[in-house]
């Protein structure tokens, strides 16, 4: 691939509810531009994004996929994104390296949950955004029901610039809105469009709809305004030229109509995305810090070299391979660059061009462009690189904390010594992914964003790193607190021949606000415990807290002082205190009215309105607290706060009640006490799981 400068670059990603389409546009669009010599498809397996096993064999994408194509003397870099709510993360981190986005909405479904949240996430970037009603051809297909969704979810600022020449199974071309000329596109998926007259039956359609655009556009510049208040009317030079400046800051996005499985209307969207999605320097600077200051990156050639890594791959072969995002400079092979998030160095040792898992390699890319790059040594997603001479950060990717664990377990001795390393390769790919071992109870935990997320990831141990494990019941991440204070001693004193062990500690606790985690304070004076001592004090309440005192869960929100106790020249030492502050920990809990927290998520649901009353029925058994509702057309939207354990079977219960037209969407909030009258249950748990056990005492 021949060289691009930064005004020559469009990066768009391709967002929308699972399975409306965006893959098949992928494919659609790389064919057309010649990038491969045939239209692969979902459902032979044979796309150029969806390359991963599962991905395959699920057919739905999973993970952020790039593919590079040359349209008009420009290049493209396509990121296919996930459209199911487990792995939006990965949508949201291809957003924050593109200056576009093609949403894609389904003729037959209109706005779906997912959709409007990948719409927010651009929203929240800055993002250009373009929409393609896909699916035009399919039975029960709807321009205008469709229509009338993407107004009720993103308002008139959607704004068509073609008409359907028939739907559903007629479907055969489109109106341009702003050439007033009509296209037929070949039905032998070809992707072929011959100019055409515009149908008499269409005119009337045509000029309201073109009267409605020019109203629109005419918005975004003055002088276009006055010249339309003039002549009552615009030239399509004029309407491009007012379109441009309205995509480009997000307050218009044009609306095109397609079959991208059938590759009809495909390239007026190629040309559409060359000539409104602006380039990486017509976004503006990115922010960024220096020295703890803020210091704007200008996305030019010129200045120093900078960059995001918002994706890792990690191959069992090749290593980790990290896809960064250029931001300002040039990125050559051989340079020394710094990586400002770590404070290390890396070499960059090979740069090359994703299309799909193909990297073609390359010798250096431009401001504006997106490189992949192996060998790294620490380099991970969310971190900056830049030169040595203008050490920036970039503003990282903030990802969703992890929503539901299960407990893993290796089927045999062989696949547990490879286990650890695989879990730490898959982090390393999904930064949403935490796992660890269980204190109390020995087992390896491993969290993320919902069932299909961590099924996934058990299926990709298995054919990927050729782990074979065993997924446990899902386990929930209470917490323990204190409501209370209380003021305690221990006296940590053993004689067994030779130097003995002696520490004592006085110490109050008190309760924090929610979310103070963790607080210590040193009020020792006049020496009743040498300085020396103090950090063992706080190490072993430290260490006391992971373990709790009533089910064994860490124990957040409180502050300690330690205040007195006393000391032995001989018998004092590090562990002596260490095991002195743990049970005067322990013993303070107990006395200051501990208690659990559990999760709580926020909860939006989607469903049809008549089973509005079905649904809030539902949620007030699983101790849901409404916080309001929302209506999209004929959709109805609840929004809830509900205890994370109570949502764990929610998914199959909403599919019972909706008959399948529901859907919704799930994250952490905060944290709040467990109801007295439940909290013997999840103690008598945690007892069975054996958290909960005694240390033997002095």
């Amino acid at each position: 691939m021949k060289e691009f400068m930064t005004e020559n670059i469009r990066n768009v990603a391709l967002i929308g509810h699972g399975n409306s389409g965006k893959t098949s546009l992928a494919s659609a669009f790389l064919f057309d531009a010649g990038a491969v010599n045939r239209l692969t498809k979902v459902e032979q397996g044979n796309t150029i994004t969806d390359y991963d096993s599962e991905e395959i064999e699920r057919k739905i994408t999973i993970f952020t996929a790039l593919a590079n194509l040359e349209w008009n003397n420009h290049k493209i870099n396509l990121l296919d994104t996930p459209g199911y709510g487990n792995f939006l993360w990965d949508t949201k981190a291809a957003l924050r390296v593109s200056e576009g986005a093609i949403v894609m909405v389904d003729a037959t479904a209109g706005v779906e949950v997912q959709t409007e949240k990948g719409w927010s996430f651009a929203a929240e970037y800055g993002v250009s955004r373009m929409i393609a009603i896909n699916k035009i051809d399919r039975e029960r297909a709807s321009f205008a029901n469709t229509m009338e969704s993407i107004h009720d979810f993103f308002g008139r600022s959607a704004v068509p610039v073609q008409i359907p020449i028939g739907q559903e199974a007629s479907f055969k071309g489109v109106v341009d809105l702003i050439k007033g000329k009509a296209y037929l596109f070949a039905a032998d998926e070809s992707g072929k469009m011959t100019e055409a007259e515009i149908p008499a039956d269409l005119k009337g359609e045509y000029d309201e709809a073109r009267q409605a655009l020019v109203e629109m556009v005419a918005e975004q510049d003055e002088s276009i305004m006055n010249k339309y208040l003039e002549e009552g009317d615009l030239s399509g030079e004029d309407i491009m030229t007012a379109l441009k400046k309205g995509v480009t800051s997000g307050e218009l996005a044009p609306v095109f109509i397609l079959s991208a499985a059938k590759n009809m209307g495909v390239q007026p969207l190629l040309d559409a995305m060359v000539s409104l999605i602006p380039s990486p320097a017509q976004k503006g600077s990115l922010s960024a810090t220096l020295g703890g200051k803020e210091a704007p990156v200008k996305v030019d050639a010129k200045e120093p070299f900078s960059g995001i890594v918002f994706k890792t791959l990690s191959d069992p072969y090749a290593g980790r391979i990290n896809l960064l995002k250029i931001v300002s400079g040039v990125l050559a092979v051989d340079a020394t660059v710094a990586n400002t998030s770590r404070e290390i160095e890396e070499k960059i040792t090979s740069l090359a061009f994703p299309m799909g898992k193909q990297l073609n390699a390359v010798e250096k890319a431009y401001a504006g462009d997106i490189i992949a790059t192996s060998k790294l040594k620490e380099t991970l997603t969310g971190e900056t690189l830049a030169a040595k001479e203008r050490q920036v950060i970039l503003d990282p990717i903030v990802f969703p904390a992890s929503s539901i664990s299960f407990a893993l377990e290796p089927k045999t001795r062989q696949d547990e010594d490879k286990l650890s390393t695989a879990l730490v390769r898959i982090t390393e790919e999904d930064p949403t992914v935490k796992f660890k071992r269980d204190p109390q109870t020995k087992e390896l935990i491993i969290s993320g964003n919902g069932q299909l997320h961590i099924e996934i990831l058990v299926a990709r141990l298995k054919k990927k790193f050729n782990v074979d494990v065993i997924l446990k019941p899902p386990k929930i991440a209470y917490l323990e607190t204190i409501k209370g204070k209380a003021d305690v001693e221990h006296k940590h004193k053993k004689q067994t021949g030779g130097r003995g062990q002696y520490g004592h500690v006085k110490i109050r606790l008190e309760p924090l606000p929610r979310g103070g985690d963790f607080e210590f304070s040193n009020d020792i004076f006049g020496g009743a415990i040498p300085k020396n001592y103090v950090p063992s004090v706080e190490k072993g309440i430290q260490d006391a807290r992971l373990k709790g005192v009533l089910a064994g869960y860490p124990t957040v929100d409180f502050k300690v002082s330690l205040y007195d106790g006393s000391y032995h020249e001989v018998d004092s030492s590090d562990m002596a205190f260490k095991i002195a502050a743990s049970r005067a920990f322990k013993k303070g809990a107990k006395e200051a009215k501990p208690t659990l927290l559990e999760p709580i998520a926020n909860v939006e649901i989607y469903a049809p309105e008549e089973l509005l009353g079905d649904i809030m029925g539902n949620l007030n058994g699983r101790r849901g607290k409404p916080l309001g509702t929302d209506k999209k057309g004929k959709i109805s939207i609840i929004k809830a706060q509900v205890p994370l354990v109570e949502m764990l079977d929610f998914e199959p219960t909403l599919t019972s009640i909706t008959g399948g037209r529901g859907s919704y969407t799930m994250e952490f909030s905060h944290y709040e006490e467990v109801p007295g009258m439940l909290q013997p249950k999840v103690i008598e748990a945690a007892a069975k799981e054996g958290r909960t056990q005694e240390e033997e005492e002095d």
